[in-house]
């Protein structure tokens, strides 16, 4: 008979080590996820039953995600983008919300298409942001002679002095520069405006079968005139989903025109100062692509811009009424790219709800094409995209 003092009889076996990982497992994920299903796994008694470690649910993108040194650099890229409103302040009176948005495309390396009436300084707003950010800046007059070799450049007979001979030698166009502001684009014929397509997706251009690869960073603004239509050539829709933003530039408040009655018919201002570097313009670019972005606001993307296709399933009836042809891919990974880049500039660490409701307008605006039932009952692409956003809410 045994002995019923015998150890090995009646000793407790110790603890599994699997259910001590669950609990190491709870415990993250109730730091990182303050969702109500995690508040819910720290009420749960651990049990021998429990799933093993490895089938836990990641937790969502923190900011412990990012690195210190990233967390330090977007501390230091939104003083920088203080730094340039003041600046900018100088010489722009108001337009807040435009400055905003050509600051997120420079750092999301997009393009934007101004849109506004003339006499709101667009053109002084582009030179102006180019001036701070010590960039190379060339200004292109769009006029309905321009050839694309105006943009791209052109060969060019050459006498290299050596019995006579000579050479063909590329003289690069305007479009080899940093910052390019494309002025009044829908004056030139489809012809001459393909010339920036390959330049703006590509960032390199070709000229007789050879390619040029265009200085980095490459970023091209350019302006529209929504009145005095005569002589003018709208953009293809290819040209205009290379844009990442259209931006509208509105008239000024009656603060703000007094102040430009007053500030500007002084004496002359001195230039800006130069707060970025081309490299360090492109070192933040990669900042704002490490950025975190939470799960749900990739859903957020996707599914607004599938409600903007009328013939998905996807699209509310209201849509199928009034959208002829809806946003494309392009979109969603603008929208990502423009929540990233808010976030940054503006000190956080992880792009949120309202900063992709804040770039839905100028990412989506023209993209969404409207028919002729809309265009007869006043609804704009405007109107339509701030319904969306409006129905959206509802649902996050």
């Amino acid at each position: 008979m045994l002995d019923s003092s015998s150890p090995t009889t009646f000793r407790k076996a110790p603890p599994a080590r699997p259910i001590e990982r669950s609990k190491v497992e709870y415990q993250i994920s109730i730091e990182t996820l303050p969702a109500p299903e995690a508040k819910k796994q720290e009420s749960t008694p651990a049990s021998a039953e429990e799933a093993p470690a490895e089938s836990t649910p990641a937790p969502a993108p923190s900011p412990e995600s990012l690195e210190a040194d990233d967390v330090a650099a977007i501390d230091q890229l939104g003083k920088v983008y203080q730094d340039l409103k003041t600046e900018l302040g100088k010489t722009i009176i108001g337009q807040e919300d435009v400055i905003e948005e050509l600051a997120i495309c420079l750092f999301a390396r997009g393009h934007g298409l101004l849109m506004g009436v003339p006499g709101l300084a667009k053109t002084l707003l582009v030179s102006s942001v180019a001036e701070t950010l010590h960039l190379n800046f060339n200004r292109i007059q769009f006029t309905p002679d321009l050839m694309p070799a105006d943009i791209s450049g052109t060969d060019i007979i050459q006498d290299n002095g050596d019995g006579g001979k000579r050479h063909f030698e590329f003289v690069k166009g305007p479009v080899f520069s940093n910052v390019v502001l494309a002025d009044e684009i829908n004056r030139a014929p489809a012809k001459t405006q393909s010339a920036m397509l390959e330049a703006m997706q590509e960032r390199h251009v070709t000229v007789l079968g050879r390619t040029y690869q265009l200085d980095a960073p490459f970023f091209v603004l350019a302006t529209q005139n929504p009145v005095e239509q005569e002589g003018t050539y709208p953009l293809p829709e290819a040209q205009l989903d290379r844009f990442m933003f259209l931006i509208d530039v509105d008239y000024p408040t009656a603060a703000e025109e007094k102040r430009i009655a007053r500030e500007t018919t002084g004496a002359d201002k001195e230039p800006l100062k130069a707060l970025l570097t081309g490299e360090e313009v492109l070192k933040y670019q990669s900042l704002v692509r490490r950025v975190p972005v939470p799960d749900h606001i990739y859903d957020y993307a996707v599914e607004i811009v599938r409600r903007t296709r009328p013939d998905g399933e996807d699209a509310p009836e209201w849509i199928k009424e009034y959208v002829g042809w809806g946003a494309g891919p392009r979109a969603v990974q603008y929208l990502i790219l423009g929540c990233k880049a808010r976030a940054a500039l503006r000190g956080t660490y992880m792009a949120s709800l309202e900063d992709i409701e804040a770039v839905a307008k100028p990412v989506l605006s023209h993209r969404v094409l409207t028919n002729f039932a809309a265009e007869s009952q006043g609804m704009t692409s405007k109107r339509i995209v701030n319904r969306l956003v409006e129905e959206m809410r509802e649902d996050y």
